[in-house]
């Protein structure tokens, strides 16, 4: 019979679970890895590659990823714009990627993830984003990594901004049906990732409910919805960490009680903070109070000095960091910078519609066999200073 089972999930493209075995666990206030040891999470999140954000290619108005895939389908027409994304996707993160981020010292990955690419909009289970994904988690493993999976972008959205591709409010958390596709969506990555010793956990919503929206109405719905997803999950993956998003662009814990289940992680992101501890001391009571673990999950983007000094701090109180993000283009405030084309700054401005006429065809096709060129790892810019700033191996 199991045999039966397992032969109809192969036909349906469906991965079969994998074989339970010792995966990451929380208790008190640590992680603690299958051998016992603590584990001390020095993460990167690869932003853009999965759900893409439109300062990471310099727009100012193109900010979500529609209004990022509309400019594109103008720009290239929506042909050559599918190709574009399928070389992005393909290149922008390899395995050269994760063998370094190994080699300069950090112990995990933290993967943002939009729904789009894992579901259909009538809630059929299936996309590219599901071999993106098993191929990074296997280079992950084979890395000596852990990974975090997070959902940047839900159903409807959550958090009622740009980056969450939503209509600009946090519908997931009014309308039934974004939530159950949510659900259902995390019900799949749990099942297809059942066991599997490499994933940490599952950061459920990043950065749920923005502060300028109705939080006396959207705050308490949002534990509740934790409590259904964490169930789904652990229908199929029972021992697997689920990270809980504080509410208010992940900045409050008012909204939770103590912990509802085992196995729960707590996370907060915190950018261009005061770097003592006062900045995180509500952080710490919520900890405290109920003995449950913490991860600043996003932090960053601001200068060396201060990713030294916020990091320094989060280390002081044993609490885990992952820094946004590994790579973008042309900055300073990344891992691996990637080189600005000649003529991007016109790309910029059709995008953002400053110009109305496209570029020139001679500038479009160079730009963007550059910047297809310069997101591979080869071609970055290793920005070995912040790495020095995140006590890591900074020196080439």
């Amino acid at each position: 019979m199991m045999r039966v089972l397992l032969s109809l999930l192969l036909l349906v493209g469906l991965a079969v679970p994998a074989a339970a075995g010792g995966l990451v666990r929380t208790e008190g206030q640590s992680f603690v890895e299958p051998d016992g040891r603590t584990l001390h999470i020095k993460g990167i999140s690869l932003g853009n590659w999965l759900m893409p954000e439109g300062y990471m290619f310099k727009f100012e108005v193109a900010k979500a990823p529609r209004q990022i895939y509309g400019a594109f389908d103008r720009l290239l027409g929506p042909a050559r714009a599918a190709a574009f994304w399928r070389q992005f996707r393909d290149t922008y993160i390899t395995a050269d990627d994760i063998r370094f981020i190994k080699s300069v010292g950090f112990n995990t990955v933290r993967i943002p993830l939009h729904w789009r690419l894992f579901m259909g909009e009538d809630g059929t289970v299936g996309g590219e984003g599901w071999y993106l994904l098993d191929r990074v988690l296997g280079w992950v493993r084979e890395a000596g990594l852990y990974a975090i999976v997070d959902l940047h972008a839900a159903p409807g959205g959550q958090t009622g901004i740009n980056h969450d591709d939503g209509p600009g409010y946090p519908l997931m958390f009014y309308v039934p049906r974004h939530r159950n596709l949510t659900v259902k969506l995390w019900r799949a990555i749990a099942f297809r990732y059942a066991g599997n010793p490499v994933i940490l956990g599952y950061d459920i919503l990043n950065e749920p409910i923005a502060p300028y929206h109705d939080v006396a109405t959207l705050n308490p719905r949002l534990e509740p919805f934790y409590k259904e997803v964490t169930a789904a999950i652990r229908e199929v993956d029972p021992g697997r960490v689920v990270i809980l998003a504080a509410g208010q662009w992940s900045s409050s814990f008012d909204m939770f009680g103590p912990p509802f289940a085992d196995n729960l992680a707590y996370t907060y992101h915190s950018f261009w903070a005061s770097t003592r501890r006062d900045s995180i001391q509500r952080h710490l009571n919520f900890a405290n109070r109920y003995d449950v673990p913490l991860f600043l999950g996003e932090t960053g983007e601001l200068t060396d000095e201060w990713n030294a000094r916020f990091r320094r701090l989060h280390e002081e109180h044993d609490i885990g960091w992952s820094f946004w993000t590994y790579k973008n283009l042309d900055t300073q405030s990344t891992i691996v910078s990637i080189p600005r084309p000649e003529g991007w700054n016109e790309i910029v401005a059709f995008a953002d519609g400053k110009r109305a006429d496209r570029p020139d065809a001679a500038l479009v096709d160079r730009a963007i066999a550059q910047y297809l060129d310069g997101i591979r790892f080869r071609n970055g810019v290793v920005r070995w200073s912040y790495l020095d700033s995140l006590g890591l191996k900074g020196s080439p």
